[in-house]
């Protein structure tokens, strides 16, 4: 179909200029299909886009500026890339599997109470100890953290492809394959490696003692117990291709080796 249209735009300007916007279209079509999963749901993606892109507007207006709230533009910034960019890789990589869920705004309820309660911390001891929110040196570690966390996440989401989703699969798809290249050759979960230190990183940046540990102990609990259920789907499905995988690379994760398998 492609050939024979070109064939015949030689023959006409209108219809070679026709011919030339043709490939643009396409290319948008395919954009739009890979990012909206249904048509009913254009508002709400665009709600939530919409306010990720305001939030990281307003973060980068608070790191621009000299005022004591600088550092938690660097947060403001780092939340909302974080939140945006889950959607789109999941958009490039595994388009079958996205929903408004893949922002992952509504992870759940503790995660959003982990958020709220850094807040409160940041402005209390903003207001009791603006000493303590100063300290430019430890937010510039918290936000090295921050990138590295990113980046190593969506490394691992790219690598993995269609075999990444957010939600532990108990069966298993013709498409299923066991990843074992790239930053899958460092850890075995480099998606959660990445998540841990992103996580710990936002409470550095924004110099919040207590929610550093709190962060720190509840990210571990969470991911030693999602890394344990989904190695044994790993198992199943893989076998004794997953368990030598297993025994060579580490989780990447402090003290979690993951699911203790008996011999």
């Amino acid at each position: 179909m492609e050939a024979r249209g070109g064939t015949r735009d030689v023959r006409g300007g209108r219809r070679r200029g026709a011919g030339r916007g043709a490939p643009g279209k396409a290319a948008a079509g395919l954009c739009l299909r890979l990012v909206l999963p249904s048509p009913s749901l254009c508002p709400q993606i665009a709600v939530r886009a919409c306010f990720l892109g305001f939030a990281f507007g307003c973060g980068l207006l608070l790191s621009a500026g000299r005022s004591a709230w600088r550092h938690f533009g660097w947060y403001m910034c780092s939340l909302s890339l974080f939140h945006y960019s889950e959607y789109l890789v999941t958009a490039i990589n595994n388009p079958r599997s996205l929903s408004l869920d893949s922002f992952l705004l509504n992870h759940s309820f503790e995660y959003n109470l982990a958020a709220l309660s850094s807040w409160v911390e940041f402005t209390l001891e903003k207001i009791l100890f603006p000493e303590l929110k100063q300290i430019t040196w430890l937010s510039t570690v918290g936000l090295l953290m921050v990138i590295f966390g990113d980046c190593l996440r969506k490394a691992a989401m790219l690598t993995a492809g269609s075999n990444f989703n957010h939600i532990v699969q108990n069966e298993k798809s013709d498409t299923h394959t066991l990843v074992t290249s790239g930053v899958y050759g460092w850890f075995r979960h480099p998606s959660y490696v990445g998540w841990f230190y992103w996580s710990i990183g936002t409470q550095v940046l924004l110099c919040n003692p207590i929610c550093v540990v709190g962060y720190a102990l509840a990210s571990w609990r969470f991911f030693r117990e999602r890394i344990e259920e989904e190695e044994i789907t790993l198992i199943h499905f893989f076998g004794e291709e997953y368990l030598e995988y297993k025994r060579k690379v580490p989780s990447g994760l402090p003290f979690i080796k993951g699911v203790k398998v008996e011999l």
